[in-house]
């Protein structure tokens, strides 16, 4: 089996204004936690040798996540080092008119282990992607976040997808979802 780290959308304004004025200082607390969390294991990862590919979404002008602006920047703390690649967006799909499929197919890749931003948009939607491709799937079960909805708070959703996406096939391939620390890329 070979893995790959895919880490989507740890951009700087990911979740810019995505809760209240109250709440949002919990939000941006919560996305810190989660992104050292992706940090580690983006390490772990390096230091086995396992690809690790980087998605970053493609805003258009005036949007938080803007080409060029600094909210589009990937956040530093998992900043891709030399020769590792980094898959350019517009859509939700990490797949969709991407090189993506292209680029895990050249390295072998039949497993993703999967984090980052936003659980129910570009998450969700590349994870079930990624299975109807063939592709096993580990969630990192605290390795991937949103902001708050109008109904939900990003810890309803985020337990909301864990729960939903745990267990997901199309025909061999799965989704199992995992914490970070149960995560090894030996």
């Amino acid at each position: 089996m070979t893995k790959a780290l895919l880490i989507i959308d740890v951009q700087n304004a990911i979740l810019s204004g995505k809760a209240t004025q109250n709440r949002q200082p919990q939000v941006d607390s919560a996305l810190d936690e989660t992104v050292a969390r992706l940090a580690s294991l983006q390490e772990s990862a390096r230091q086995a040798g396992v690809p690790v590919v980087l998605v970053q979404h493609d805003g258009d002008s005036g949007h938080r996540l803007a080409v060029g602006t600094p909210g589009w920047a990937l956040r530093k703390e998992i900043a891709p080092k030399e020769g590792e690649v980094v898959i350019r967006k517009k859509s939700a799909d990490s797949f969709f008119e991407t090189d993506l499929g292209q680029g895990l197919s050249e390295r072998s890749v039949n497993h993703l282990v999967i984090g980052g931003c936003m659980s129910q948009f570009c998450v969700d939607t590349t994870v079930r992607r990624a299975v109807s491709l063939g592709y096993d799937v580990t969630l990192i079960a605290d390795g991937h976040m949103t902001g708050d909805t109008a109904n939900l708070t990003f810890s309803e959703i985020i337990a909301h997808h864990n729960e939903t996406l745990d267990g997901f096939d199309a025909g061999k391939a799965t989704v199992a979802v995992r914490p970070a620390a149960d995560i090894a890329f030996s």
